[in-house]
């Protein structure tokens, strides 16, 4: 029984030395794929206006760069780690204009629904604003500097508990 005690110890002890890892491959994988979608809209403008239009989005022709400015800016920051929740929500708002217009006619029930990437975007987006850049971001660097203090244990946990 002691060596699963031991196991489980050192199991924990790995987990917590790695929690940097989850929010970092979080906002590589969302900036990465946002500034990559913004950047690519802002270079074919003409063409993203036409598909806004096409979806029946009101004034394609504001929305259209405000969107691909939204996605390559936003993106840029969550890759960074820097104001990391505040870039998340609009993100949140082009993935659930997105879900809406573009990919309605994709989703027929709940399970096509999470099998779409831009759903799994919007969770991640939500865990980002929840939980934070984390360990290795510039948020984490700036926090101290701006007077606020630097993120805690998860709620319901001590410093130290297991």
């Amino acid at each position: 029984m002691s060596s699963l005690i031991r196991l489980r110890d050192s199991l924990l002890a790995l987990c917590a030395r790695l929690a940097f890892l989850p929010p970092l491959l979080a906002r590589l994988v969302i900036g990465l794929v946002f500034v990559h979608s913004g950047w690519g809209k802002l270079h074919h403008l003409d063409k993203v206006t036409q598909f806004f239009a096409s979806l029946g989005i009101p004034h394609p022709e504001l929305q259209a760069p405000f969107v691909a400015s939204v996605e390559l800016g936003c993106g840029a920051l969550v890759l960074l780690g820097l104001a990391t929740r505040l870039a998340a929500f609009p993100l949140i708002g082009t993935m659930v204009v997105a879900l809406a217009t573009a990919l309605a006619a994709k989703i027929d029930g709940l399970q096509s629904l999470l099998g779409l990437a831009e759903f799994l975007y919007l969770v991640l987006l939500v865990q980002l604003i929840v939980g934070g850049a984390g360990a290795l971001s510039l948020d984490r660097l700036v926090a101290p500097l701006l007077g606020a203090a630097a993120p805690t244990a998860p709620l319901g946990r001590r410093a130290g508990a297991a």
